[in-house]
């Protein structure tokens, strides 16, 4: 049986791959593992980026945001405003219009936010379904000098933003309400479900285009991303814990689940690979539109993949599975 979550990259190899067509020049840059959107030439000047994603098991209230940020911060994060959206939006019977009204309004907000339209999808009430789910794929154009891949040279360093694992403990504020009573106040658990509008690197993206060598959101498997971009650059990297800033309601959530925040899912979450003369333009400048960053490491020629955490070294985590996925499986 497929594991919850994500599909592992031993099955994409084995079964995703082997069956994607046919070869079309016009593709640039195609499936491929850590590599969350397509690039294809779109003319002389230009590349066209595509991602596409679902959204389904979020609160309702998140619904039309996520509708949107989810597959727009793919585009993104390799360099491109998300510009045009086709939506698919498929409902349960019972589904209400105000749901509707909702998820609508908000996701036309989003659009008017980031100057994108929708221009195409399909919807539909089918029987067969038990909640709401939506899948977008979001289009941008981005100059070919000014494409960004998440892939890293020997020396950039790791600038991460100050969201990792927020996407779980905001989750696990509406999900499992009454377990973290035990260790946050009412207040906390609700100014933690307001955070979900942090769930997005759209801005941080934009932002950090001229500093940066390559992008990628931290989403589901969080930090462990970074096996990836080693694995497509053929580097390795240290991480230095003590590094690592999260906020107490995180803390406290995580400490509760007995989970590190290598591998918890942290959708939001950008890093950066930045060489190391732009790192402290590129905190500066997040810092100046109101989005905390700070260095956790380094790209290094050796392939090891390093956690120093007190002064000691181990092995930094594979992606094996999700919290997220394993917490919300059990109910």
């Amino acid at each position: 049986m497929l594991p919850l979550g994500k599909l592992r990259n031993d099955v994409l190899r084995e079964i995703i791959f082997p069956n994607l067509g046919v070869t079309d020049k016009k593709v640039i840059y195609g499936p491929k593992e850590g590599f969350d959107s397509a690039v294809l030439e779109y003319n002389e000047e230009s590349y066209l980026i595509i991602a596409t994603d679902p959204t389904l098991g979020v609160p309702e209230e998140t619904f039309g945001f996520f509708t949107y940020h989810f597959a727009s911060s793919d585009v993104s994060v390799f360099g491109a405003r998300p510009r045009w959206l086709v939506v698919d939006l498929v409902l349960p019977p019972g589904t209400s219009k105000e749901f509707l009204k909702k998820a609508m309004e908000d996701l036309n907000g989003e659009c008017k936010k980031y100057r994108t339209a929708i221009i195409g999808g399909h919807t539909g009430v089918y029987p067969t379904l038990k909640e709401p789910v939506s899948t977008t794929t979001a289009m941008g154009l981005v100059r070919k000098g000014e494409l960004k891949l998440p892939l890293a040279k020997p020396g950039d360093r790791i600038v991460v933003t100050s969201k990792v694992a927020l996407e779980f403990a905001v989750s696990s504020a509406y999900f499992r309400t009454n377990e973290l009573k035990k260790v946050l106040t009412p207040r906390e658990i609700a100014e933690l479900r307001s955070l979900y509008r942090f769930e997005t690197v759209i801005p941080e993206a934009l932002i950090a285009r001229p500093f940066v060598r390559g992008m990628h959101d931290a989403t589901e498997g969080g930090l462990t991303a970074l096996n990836e971009i080693a694995d497509n650059s053929g580097v390795g990297f240290r991480v230095y814990a003590e590094r690592l800033e999260l906020s107490p309601p995180v803390r406290k959530v995580l400490d509760f689940y007995g989970l590190e925040p290598w591998s918890v899912s942290s959708t939001g979450t950008l890093i950066a690979i930045t060489p190391p003369e732009n790192v402290n333009s590129l905190i500066t400048e997040l810092y100046k539109n109101g989005i905390k960053a700070f260095e956790l490491g380094e790209f290094t020629a050796e392939k090891g993949r390093v956690l120093v955490e007190r002064e000691e070294e181990r092995p930094f985590p594979e992606f094996k599975g999700d919290p997220y996925a394993e917490l919300y499986s059990k109910g």
